[in-house]
């Protein structure tokens, strides 16, 4: 029955707002390419695309947006279906939810998360965590930012997790470095993302070669974080992604130190099997996209 619906989704990022429409078998039919500016005209320029695939191949059966944050994606809060304090100009304050929903069909149910949600949720689907009702999803990118599954339920409290800006210790050859997150310097995020990489070695980290001391760094800090996320959430599985992870020899780099960094504090055996415990993702580049396509999926009330 699902095999006739159709899908919206949405992958809402700071450079460019991807935009597509699936039918039930997750084939993608149409989709399009968005510049992100201000939030009206990247909106308005979204829906019209809606629109006009409604109008082509038929009624949505649900949208899905997985987007940047930080967000609400508390259903019913006061401030629902919105961007909160980002540092993306233009954007605080804007009501995503509210504004497709008026515009779509205010009976269009529409899954509203953060990107690495989304993603997480993608994976436990249709990638690399099929199987897995406890996983952690991370990108490593322009920003780190991470999304958790529960016993099959997307993770909130007050509101979605911010992994990237776990605060870490510095590594002793790295005691100089202010960290480049304008809210904690030496977060996670601060330390080791893109920006991180290309602000202390002044080259862009896909232009490093594999032996470049950067890599080690990067090793360390990475498993920090995935550590303190193993501790603390005991996900079945860590699936990475985003561009930096794009370095495929930085995967055995972070496993390594991963293990030394944990000793032997906790002996079970699928931290021991570490290769299929850190992994990257299932998706590759499309997971955010595939991540809007699974909120929308779920909020419609289709399990697959």
């Amino acid at each position: 029955m699902g095999n006739h619906k159709l899908f919206g989704t949405i992958e809402g990022g700071g450079t460019k707002f991807l935009c597509a429409v699936a039918d039930g078998q997750n084939t993608i039919l149409r989709e399009i390419r968005i510049p992100t500016t201000l939030p009206q005209p990247t909106l308005a320029a979204c829906a019209d695309f809606f629109s006009r695939a409604q109008g082509d191949l038929g009624p949505l059966s649900a949208l899905g947006i997985a987007c940047f944050g930080p967000l609400d994606p508390r259903i019913g809060a006061p401030t629902y279906g919105q961007i909160l304090a980002t540092p993306k100009a233009g954007w605080e304050n804007a009501n995503l939810v509210g504004f497709f929903q008026p515009r779509l069909g205010e009976e269009l149910p529409i899954g509203f998360d953060t990107d690495v949600n989304g993603a997480v949720l993608a994976e436990f689907l249709w990638g690399a965590g099929q199987g897995l009702a406890n996983l952690v999803y991370l990108t490593i990118g322009t920003g780190i930012g991470g999304g958790a599954l529960v016993n099959g339920s997307l993770l909130h409290g007050y509101a979605h997790p911010e992994m990237g800006h776990m605060l870490l210790p510095l590594h002793p050859s790295d005691q100089n470095f202010r960290g480049v997150c304008p809210f904690h310097g030496t977060c996670l995020e601060g330390l080791a993302n893109g920006p991180a990489i290309e602000e202390r070695w002044q080259i862009k980290a896909d232009r490093l070669p594999p032996d470049h001391p950067a890599w080690a760094l990067e090793a360390h800090y990475l498993a920090l974080g995935l550590m303190n996320i193993c501790l603390v959430l005991a996900p079945d599985r860590i699936i990475l992604g985003g561009g930096v992870m794009n370095q495929s020899f930085l995967f055995p780099m972070i496993r390594s130190e991963f293990v030394n960094l944990l000793g032997n504090y906790l002996s079970l055996p699928q931290i021991a099997d570490v290769e299929n415990y850190i992994v990257p993702s299932g998706l590759a580049n499309i997971s955010g996209l595939y991540g809007g396509l699974a909120l929308a999926r779920r909020a419609s009330g289709d399990p697959h």
